[in-house]
């Protein structure tokens, strides 16, 4: 069991039959009446967001997930391969399950994924991935780094803002929880 006051940004809690996500939260302590804790919980099987207020110092059961380190190999259709590292068994995950993760997923990744109760219910991505743009419009003598930005594509589809300067076939970093360009490699 957990309490309200050791809520914390990705733990993970079991309620009302499925496993949750903490995204945000908020403490709050009003002027009248008792404190209450303000969050925002990401269902860990469908990536629907809800909003949802505990009482301060609520108990709850925490979700204990297995990571399994794994490699992705390869899209098939809707499901997507992957090979554990350990014993070399090869699983597949459904696109929905991913959510926004399949934008950032490039072969030869090594990635967790994440288990409750023995069935596979998402997947863990480094927070910072390295790829390659593949098309993107050239960049013009005299564009600076704090000028704007431009839409460019990744080498796994993906589209993100980067700045005039950066070229097609340059390999850049991006934060794959905002989605965002950080700088060239």
């Amino acid at each position: 069991m957990i309490s309200t006051s050791d809520f914390k940004t990705g733990l993970t809690l079991e309620l009302d039959n499925a496993v949750w996500s903490i995204v945000e939260f908020q403490h709050v302590k009003p002027g009248k009446g008792a404190a209450f804790v303000r969050t925002k919980l990401r269902n860990m099987r469908t990536g629907g967001v809800v909003e949802r207020t505990f009482r301060a110092g609520e108990k709850m059961p925490r979700a204990v997930l297995d990571k399994r380190e794994m490699e992705y190999m390869y899209p098939s259709g809707d499901e997507y391969q992957f090979m554990d590292k350990e014993s070399f068994e090869q699983t597949h995950i459904l696109k929905n399950q991913l959510g926004d993760a399949v934008k950032w997923l490039k072969e030869g990744m090594t990635i967790n994924v994440l288990y409750f109760q023995g069935q596979i219910i998402g997947i863990d991505i480094p927070n910072f991935v390295e790829l390659q743009i593949i098309e993107t419009a050239p960049g013009v003598k005299g564009d600076t780094a704090s000028g704007g930005s431009k839409p460019a594509i990744v080498e796994t589809g993906a589209t993100v803002n980067v700045p005039f300067f950066v070229n097609q076939d340059d390999v850049i970093r991006i934060d794959t929880r905002s989605g965002e360009y950080l700088d060239r490699v």
